[in-house]
């Protein structure tokens, strides 16, 4: 079986030294003679392979002593609504900024336990730029402010992160965490699906100031409560083991490529090069986002007639090449270059298309 180049949105390319690992252990992890998502969460392997991956994503990131790191069940937005539920009392407001799709869910998820404002939003540039900082709106009685640091759908990345005063900061990072270093003293609260750049769908790492996790927010049942979480260890619930496991993989294999720094070179170079074939296409490709505002990990582009896309899929597919299809709210085509996703799957997605230009211009 050969493997293709995945360029997928999410659930997105693994690395293979990851998979690979996993493959080999899948029978018999650590010695013990069974699969790790056949052994109990409360055991003494488990809690050590727990505190690895903690640690090492600490490492990492070079988390501060003062915030927990948590790895939670669900997607990004269930906690769209958890949060506000747990930073928030009856009568609160928080600040939204909205940059494309995932922005807006998150207003919309909150709104039944907070008032949600939406502070800024591109909305009237189509998600294709950021809102200039100077237009924000924000309130500084707000219980937090949330942005969406990278936008998968429309494209749109904040290359630095917003300064707001002392209004705690909330990033939804599921598309970009872990791509290039991030100041975490900056945010009260960092949270991250994990299929895009940590591992397999049905895991949430947040990483929380002990600040925020220790506010009351509203009565609600302790399953939903993110402190009991953090005082149980993640552990208050059966957790994902296998979602745990392979993050705890992945995270020791960004160690191995150099860490955040390295990756970081390693993403900037890779969407340079698909982004120069772009703009150097003589128009035959074109991406719609504005220049100061493009993603390192999602690159929407269109083909200059659009009754081309069914063969540039086609063939772009059968070259090994997959999931570039766009979002079906903007179309055109999508490629994702995760932490997971080479050098030279970029460098093959970028020959293809300048043979498919040659063919069909």
């Amino acid at each position: 079986m050969s493997r293709v180049w995945n360029f997928s949105a999410g659930p997105a390319a693994l690395p293979e030294m990851v998979l690979k690992r996993a493959q080999a252990e899948m029978l018999d992890w650590n010695g013990s003679g069974a699969s790790v998502m056949e052994l109990s969460h409360r055991g003494k392997r488990f809690m050590e392979l727990a505190a690895a991956a903690e640690q090492r994503l600490r490492m990492l990131l070079a988390v501060p002593a003062n915030y927990k790191v948590l790895f939670l069940q669900g997607g990004a937005t269930q906690h769209f609504a958890q949060i506000p539920m747990n930073l928030a009392a009856e009568g609160d407001s928080a600040d939204y900024i909205v940059t494309g799709h995932w922005g807006e869910k998150a207003v919309r998820e909150a709104a039944p336990y907070i008032d949600a404002r939406v502070a800024a939003t591109s909305e009237a540039a189509n998600y294709l730029a950021l809102p200039p900082r100077e237009g924000w709106t924000l309130n500084p009685r707000a219980s937090y402010i949330h942005y969406t640091p990278n936008e998968t759908i429309h494209g749109v990345e904040f290359h630095d992160v917003p300064e707001v005063g002392d209004i705690p900061l909330i990033a939804d990072m599921s598309s970009n965490i872990l791509s290039e270093p991030v100041d975490v003293s900056k945010f009260g609260l960092i949270y991250a699906g994990a299929q895009k750049n940590i591992g397999p769908s049905g895991l949430v790492v947040m990483i929380f100031r002990d600040d925020l996790l220790a506010r009351k927010g509203r009565p609600m049942a302790k399953i939903f409560r993110y402190a009991e979480h953090a005082a149980s260890d993640s552990m208050l619930n059966t957790p994902n083991t296998w979602g745990w496991y392979l993050a705890g993989l992945t995270f020791e294999w960004l160690e191995a490529q150099g860490g955040l720094a390295a990756m970081g070179e390693r993403n900037a170079r890779k969407a340079k090069t698909l982004y120069d074939a772009i703009d150097g296409s003589g128009g035959f490709y074109r991406s719609p986002v504005a220049v100061d505002s493009r993603s390192r990990m999602n690159v929407p582009f269109t083909l200059h007639d659009s009754a081309l896309d069914a063969a540039f899929l086609a063939e772009s597919e059968a070259a090994g090449l997959l999931a570039l299809k766009g979002h079906k709210a903007v179309g055109g085509m999508r490629a994702s270059l995760y932490n997971a996703v080479p050098q030279e799957a970029v460098d093959a997605l970028v020959n293809f298309m300048r043979d498919f230009a040659a063919k069909h211009g």
